[in-house]
């Protein structure tokens, strides 16, 4: 039995707010999108929550039930492309938000496989009883540079240029898009973030509150624990947990 939440906080430091989120069950089904806008005066914010707005609006119009796992792929990446086509025309019309854009990472779930797409370094990762997988790579500067051996991902996290981002919504007229797909066995959770979690909260930790808390309160909690660590970005957390469908209660190991 799948069930999802999420949650977005402004933080300790930014004056608004350019994440987004929204989430959702679907017929046999799942999902959850979550997007980090970037952009002059508020033009991040326009960008992630016209995102989400957009994403939501096209999967609910155009999912079912019976989808094949290509068909989920291809409504996921144009869903993607025609939110990218409306930001930057957004953006190349709209006084005030040139150079609006935004990061991605969308998780559908349907018969227990876990269909990712993702622009830039929000992230998805899958947590069982026994590790925390990160699904996604960061499409980002210092991503480059460890995968071409001139930074350890060590180097990485403190990196000054570490928020640069390579790939995001609205910024070109074509957008690069990367799909994945994980099967979700029982008794997992798929935790989507912006990097205002990541960046504060290490994965270590994550997992253990993970294996220690509801679906209801590991949101909630992993946000208080970026603000403890600093709280310098916006924060958002979605998750999707995959249940027994014998279990009644949203616990988790």
């Amino acid at each position: 039995m799948l069930n999802v939440a999420s949650l977005s906080d402004i933080g300790l430091v930014r004056s608004h707010n350019e994440d987004a989120c929204d989430s959702g069950l679907l017929e046999n089904g799942a999902w959850a999108v979550v997007c980090d806008g970037m952009g002059g005066a508020k033009g991040g914010e326009i960008a992630s929550r016209t995102a989400v707005s957009k994403i939501t609006e096209q999967l609910k119009e155009g999912y079912r039930g019976d989808r094949s796992d290509n068909s989920i792929k291809y409504l996921m990446n144009s869903m993607i492309y025609n939110a990218n086509a409306q930001i930057y025309d957004m953006a190349q019309s709209m006084q005030g938000l040139s150079g609006m854009g935004t990061t991605v990472v969308l998780a559908v779930v349907i018969h227990g496989i876990a269909h990712i797409a993702h622009a830039g370094d929000s992230r998805a990762y899958l947590i069982t009883q026994d590790e925390m997988q990160q699904l996604t790579l960061d499409h980002s500067m210092v991503q480059e540079l460890v995968r071409m051996g001139d930074l350890t991902p060590e180097e990485a996290k403190v990196h000054p240029q570490k928020n640069i981002i390579t790939r995001a919504l609205g910024v070109h007229a074509i957008l690069d898009i990367d799909y994945c797909e994980y099967r979700m066995p029982e008794n997992s959770r798929l935790l989507l973030c912006s990097d205002g979690l990541t960046n504060y909260v290490e994965p270590d930790r994550i997992h253990q509150l993970s294996k220690e808390l509801t679906l209801e309160e590991l949101p909630q909690r992993l946000i208080q624990l970026a603000k403890d660590g600093g709280g310098g970005d916006n924060i958002t957390v979605a998750v999707i947990e995959n249940e027994p469908s014998e279990r009644s209660r949203h616990t988790y190991g």
